[in-house]
């Protein structure tokens, strides 16, 4: 399957909110329509923050995105890219939507001089971790949060 991934713009968020929707009920969580509005306008701020790619077919429509940060590191100089959501179309999947993404995502961070990406992803998601597998090393850290 032939993509274009490029940055998400302010005019995609009529195609990337079902895309967003999908991706939380995947992971069976819930965002307010207020936080999704402003992560959207985050992401699409030149000078904010946060940054997404969208994957687009050819006739234009949206298939995937994926969202990433930077962020300073303790053991190195360099800072660290968190590549934060990741999510492709159901008909697109397998089909090297998603790696596209991830790969976007691998370049900006070495046009930013960051000295690494990763992300999280749950247990349950096999399909994702097959990918996963194939363009990364899993590690054997586990995460700890607390909601305040």
């Amino acid at each position: 399957m032939s993509v274009t991934i490029r940055p998400l713009r302010d005019e995609d968020f009529e195609a990337w909110y079902p895309l967003w929707q999908g991706y939380l009920t995947f992971y069976k969580s819930a965002v307010a329509d207020d936080v999704t509005r402003h992560t959207f306008e985050r992401i699409c701020d030149p000078d904010g923050d946060v940054f997404g790619f969208a994957a687009t077919e050819a006739d234009g429509r949206l298939v995937g995105f994926v969202t990433y940060l930077f962020h300073p590191f303790t053991w190195s100089k360099a800072p660290r890219c968190y590549l934060g959501d990741l999510f492709t179309d159901e008909n697109c999947r397998g089909k090297g939507v998603g790696r596209a993404l991830i790969e976007a995502v691998y370049d900006a961070a070495r046009e930013a001089g960051a000295g690494q990406v990763y992300w999280l992803t749950q247990e349950f998601n096999y399909r994702g971790r097959t990918l996963y597998d194939k363009v990364a090393d899993k590690t054997d850290f586990i995460k700890y949060s607390k909601t305040l």
